[in-house]
Order: structure tokens, then sequence, then C-alpha cells
């Protein structure tokens, strides 16, 4: 039996989660989500290992990073970021605040998964669609609440991080990492971090560019990968998401 969330501080807090291929490939079971999402680790930027592994069209990067490399990558960007307060289907993405403790790679999963193709990958019927339609029409306060009190979120994101390949650490343990994802939509490349106050649009990609091409690079992971040299911390994943018929 899966371990539970527990009350931190008056917080219900999560199991962190690992960023590795196979534990969100089991969170997206776990989430009944659509099987033709596919997950890459990417151990390397450099455009050999991207050319020789060729992993079809990414559309969204989740990507883990130790404190101080988000410090250093983050910390002037947060402040430029105006409170999000949308909400309806004609917002360009769904955002979600978190307010779960050591929630945040469900989160990075959640952004990509909502905002793909629409919500391609959410199976029609589900609890997750059910939860995606919801969230749609919500304010960003109600939003959150609505994911606070889902137990079926609780219940597939304490499967999957108890069943990473290191031990897992209890919901009381302190987390020095962060999860973010970066999702391309209509061209456009958005940050969606629960952590911050909105969506981040990084900027917008050209014509048959995606996410781990030189631009899509720039537009995502190279202030982190900048700041990890900079502090010389190494303590980062990047995780690229792609679709079986090579779209995302």
């Amino acid at each position: 039996m899966a371990p539970r969330a527990e009350i931190v501080d008056g917080v219900k807090t999560f199991i962190p989660l690992e960023n590795n291929p196979e534990i969100l490939k089991l969170l997206c079971e776990n989430l009944q989500a659509s099987p033709d999402l596919k997950f890459h680790d990417i151990i390397s930027t450099a455009p050999e290992f991207l050319q020789e592994y060729h992993f079809g069209s990414c559309r969204a990067l989740i990507v883990l990073t130790h404190h101080p490399i988000y410090q250093a990558a983050r910390s002037h960007v947060e402040l430029t970021i105006p409170e999000y307060k949308g909400s309806g289907p004609i917002e360009p993405v769904i955002w979600m605040r978190q307010t779960i403790g050591h929630a945040c790679g469900l989160m990075a999963l959640l952004h990509a998964l909502f905002n793909l193709d629409g919500g391609r990958y959410v199976s029609p019927g589900t609890t997750l669609a059910a939860l995606r339609q919801q969230a749609i029409s919500l304010g960003p306060t109600e939003r959150a609440q609505l994911l606070y009190d889902s137990s079926f979120l609780e219940e597939a994101h304490m499967d999957a991080a108890a069943r990473g390949s290191s031990r897992a650490p209890s919901p009381r343990d302190d987390n020095h990492h962060h999860f973010l994802a970066f999702v391309q939509k209509d061209r456009e490349v958005w940050e969606l971090n629960g952590g911050m106050n909105g969506p981040l649009l990084r900027g917008v990609l050209s014509q048959g560019e995606d996410l781990l091409s030189e631009r899509g690079l720039e537009l995502t992971v190279r202030d982190f990968l900048v700041a990890a040299e900079r502090t010389g911390c190494n303590e980062m994943s990047i995780v690229a998401v792609t679709g079986t018929d090579g779209g995302a």
C-alpha cells in the first residue's frame, strides 16, 4: 500500500518525486493519462548527443534543479512576474498554483498534461479529465484548492514517489530541489511553475523548431545550465516529453 501524505506545519505534504522517465511514466499511468506520452532522459544538451538519439519533436521539458541553481537562475526573474488572476477557456495556458508541499514534480507533469495539444494526452472520461475541466473554469485560488483536496492526485503521486530507484524520503524530510515544466503551445514557449506568481512566456519558436533545438534550449534550460556552471552545482536533470507520432 502506498504511503499517505502528511500534514507538516499545517500543509498537506507529499514524498518528493524523482525526475526519471520510469517514474514519470508510472505517474502518468496512475493518473490514467494517455500511454502515447513518452519520456526521455536528456543527459547532455550537446548537439551531437541530441542528433544521435533523435528524440523526435519535443514540446515539453520537465526540469529538476537543486536550490542553489534555481535561485541563481530565477531569483531575479520571479520578481518580474505579476500575480496571475486568469481563468476560463480563452487563457493561453492552464497554470496552477502549488499549495501542496513537495508536490512540484506532480505539478510539472500536470502542467504538461493539461496544456499539450489542448489536453490531448488527458484521456477522456477519466478522473483527470474531470479535474482538468473543473480547473479551467476556476480562478487561481479555487483551482489550487481543487488540486489540494484531490485524493486521486494524492494517491497517484504517493504511489509513484514511493517506487523510485532510491530510498523514498519522508514527507517531513527537507527537500532542496524544485521541478518546473516548459511547454510549447502554438510555437510559444511557456515556463509553468506552480511556485511562481503565474505562467511566464519565454518566447516564440520558428516553424520547425522544438524545445531541443538551439533556440528552444535558449528559451528553456540554458539559464539553469549557466547557473549550474556558475554555482559549481551539478544537481540538475532534464526529461524530454514527446508523443508516439513524433509530436507532443
